[in-house]
């Protein structure tokens, strides 16, 4: 079930609202686990045993460590849940890679299994692995109510694009958080303002894609307005469900982290992974990069620390080595610049921003490409290396037509439009307190027809 489809927001949201605030607090995360499982298994029934299997295996691993840490036992436990929560990932996400590798390399014909990846997986793993990790550290006590732990990786609202909520920062909120009109107004600001921004810039600007590849007059000018417009399309389509998520997590009385940062604002690859995909990039840092040494070892191991971290953050969003080597190419320019680049980037903000736009449009067209193939033809078309010519008719036809919505997205990923609004409310506190539910009433009406209408809505990280 997609946040920005109709059933969620006019069946589903309201049910779960009405029950939620009906019921006492003693029952509200058994609430919101029910209605979890009835979200993950919407489209996909079957697929939640395996997630059940993980929230118990989570549950007496957590018991387990804390009754036996400092022993022995409880790094055999860590190990033993790891290897069962990564098992079912690896299973159903990675199987059929390595099969069709292996057949590859040995020139035999493996049938493939053909698994369908369970919705979500790699964000509800890492959450569990998260709760496990902290409760070997030290660092959360184990939950001993089942409810409460469920309720915590099932949670819908970032459930199945994140962000990636640690154990340790919301344990305290499943038992006790709090709730306010001010709170739940915010939620409800946040929510929409996310969904305004998945539903009329992202699935706008997401229409390009099909139109450049059904195209039969390819030119320099058509790729890069894939290229430009698919790299602002995921960033709306995942920063506006980021913030849907937390909007949604404010309405129940919690407290997520941010998840965006204006990355494209960045003025070095470093800066970037610092504001993209937040949760991401500190669960990485926080149990592999640190675990591993981190930067606190000799420079050969740092490197080597760099590049196990950077192909498993592109082997995490999907299993095809275009992931594997947009992980990678990251990596490359990440050791350049602690190496020598950053120096000489900080001579100029104008040319670290130009770098930064072109090192990220150049590293999704990796990303979101079928296959390596599919990604080197279309860099080549990108540079002139594809023989096609620099323009054509219908490029100019299709640059003419989205570039206003090009103009807004690109606005739309600074902090204008936010530092606006601030000085319009600082100025103006009274007209926008009445003006402001207006608007927002005014941008849910336009996404309610945008869905009516049945256009293209699709949600990219479905695919990871």
């Amino acid at each position: 079930m997609l946040f920005s489809s109709i059933p969620f927001l006019f069946y589903f949201l309201p049910a779960v609202l009405i029950v939620y605030f009906a019921v006492p607090k003693c029952l509200k995360n058994t609430v919101l686990l029910l209605f979890s499982l009835l979200f993950y298994g919407w489209g996909e029934p079957r697929y939640i045993i395996f997630m059940l299997i993980s929230v118990v295996c989570g549950y007496v691993s957590g018991l387990l460590l804390e009754k036996w840490k400092g022993r022995p036992a409880a790094k055999a436990v860590l190990w033993g849940s790891a290897a069962v929560f990564l098992g079912m990932l690896g299973y159903f996400k990675y199987a059929d890679f390595f099969i069709e590798n292996f057949s590859a390399v040995t020139g035999l014909s493996v049938k493939l299994l053909g698994l369908t990846l369970p919705i979500g997986i790699s964000f509800y793993t890492f959450q569990i692995l998260s709760y496990t990790i902290d409760v070997y550290r030290g660092d959360a006590p184990a939950q001993r109510n089942p409810i409460h732990l469920a309720a915590y990786i099932a949670l819908f609202p970032q459930l199945i694009a994140g962000p990636i909520v640690r154990y340790a920062d919301v344990a305290a909120q499943l038992t006790e958080r709090p709730h306010s009109f001010e709170k739940t107004a915010l939620g409800i600001r946040r929510f929409l303002l996310g969904l305004g921004k998945k539903v009329l810039i992202a699935n706008a600007l997401g229409e390009i894609a099909p139109l450049f590849a059904d195209s039969g007059e390819k030119s320099v000018l058509f790729y890069w307005l894939y290229a430009v417009s698919y790299s602002l399309q995921i960033y709306f389509d995942f920063s506006g469900y980021s913030d849907m998520a937390i909007g949604l997590g404010h309405i129940l009385g919690f407290t997520f982290m941010e998840n965006f940062d204006h990355p494209y604002m960045s003025r070095s690859i470093t800066e970037f992974w610092r504001r993209w995909h937040i949760s991401l990039g500190s669960w990485f840092r926080d149990y592999v990069y640190i675990p591993l040494g981190g930067n606190r070892v000799g420079k050969a191991r740092w490197l080597l620390n760099i590049l196990i971290v950077w192909f498993l953050t592109g082997f995490w969003h999907g299993a095809a080595w275009n992931f594997i080597v947009w992980g990678l190419y990251f990596a490359v320019f990440l050791v350049a610049e602690k190496l020598w680049l950053k120096k000489y980037l900080d001579k100029s903000k104008a040319l670290c921003h130009v770098y930064v736009v072109l090192t990220v449009v150049v590293s999704f067209v990796i990303f979101g490409a079928a296959d390596l193939g599919a990604a080197m033809h279309c860099l080549g078309g990108m540079t002139g290396f594809a023989d096609v010519p620099a323009v054509t008719t219908e490029s100019l036809y299709y640059l003419r037509s989205y570039a206003p919505l090009l103009v807004i997205a690109c606005i739309g990923a600074t902090p204008f439009p936010k530092q606006c609004f601030a000085a319009i409310e600082k100025k103006c506190g009274g007209v926008m307190t009445v003006l402001e539910p207006c608007l927002l009433a005014v941008l849910l009406l336009v996404v309610t027809g945008s869905l009516v209408n049945g256009s293209f809505n699709p949600f990219l990280y479905f695919r990871f």
